[in-house]
């Protein structure tokens, strides 16, 4: 019996899994059902770990990448997701298969076989298991690409303070509180992260933890942060990320 969990927040979506499931070659009993960040960690936290995890990747509460940060998560995760441009940050999170959506039969039939193969090769080891996709990803990465009027840089991430975006357009500010146009949407840039150093305030901001000097509760549950450099633009914690703010700064 295949145990699963399946994290997903579109209703139509988790039925459609269920019933795909159902229709596998093997045996699966839905362990449990979860649609955001912060009821995904609250079941990981409370409950025995599943043989597998279906994940989307964008949920009601943010990314789904968030949930690594504060749960030791030892299942191997196949994602579903409407979205491709995620599949780098997905198989540094335990990911074994990136399914695309609509789901058809055929391709989660193709993802539940390749589990089973990794099971079988490492004798149901989990932890053998997670040192392996450990070793086939690549490291994170350390440098972002900006551009200087006709000419392209390559900056480290440590010096970026924050990501912020104006007139449609993206820009990475730096420990010299210099400003660089990014060719990436802020979403394009959340997904390529360090999760622990680097986060979503609101749709507008990304912000380093290394560049925060002290941040204060505000109107409306959100949270104001003060950097540690100038800053023309006015940094909020949105109030739906105030609370996974909080829990962020506390992890660090």
């Amino acid at each position: 019996m295949l145990k699963v969990l399946i994290i997903e927040d579109e209703q139509p979506a988790r039925e459609h899994l269920v019933n795909s499931c159902s229709r596998l070659n093997i045996p699966v009993q839905i362990m449990g059902s979860t649609s955001s960040v912060r009821e995904s960690i609250a079941w990981l936290q409370q409950n025995p770990s599943p043989d597998l995890i279906f994940m989307d990747v964008q949920l009601n509460d943010g990314l789904s990448f968030h949930i690594f940060l504060h749960c030791t998560i030892t299942a191997p995760v196949i994602f579903v997701t409407a979205y491709d441009q995620y599949i780098t940050e997905a198989l540094s999170n335990n990911g074994i298969y990136y399914l695309l959506k609509p789901l058809d039969d055929e391709k989660l039939q193709q993802a539940i076989h390749k589990y089973q193969t990794f099971r079988s090769h490492f004798l149901q080891n989990y932890t053998q298991l997670l040192e392996f996709f450990t070793q086939q990803i690549s490291q994170p990465r350390s440098r972002i690409v900006v551009k200087k009027g006709n000419e392209y840089l390559a900056l480290p991430l440590e010096d970026t303070a924050y990501f912020f975006t104006e007139s449609k357009l993206v820009y990475m500010v730096n420990r010299e509180n210099k400003k660089f146009m990014v060719n990436k949407t802020l979403t394009e840039l959340e997904a390529g992260l360090d999760k622990r150093r680097f986060f979503r305030a609101n749709r507008q901001c990304i912000i380093n933890i290394d560049f925060i000097a002290k941040f204060r509760p505000t109107e409306r549950s959100k949270i104001q942060i003060d950097l540690t450099l100038p800053s023309h633009e006015e940094i909020t914690v949105s109030q739906e990320n105030a609370a996974q703010f909080r829990e962020w700064v506390g992890s660090m």
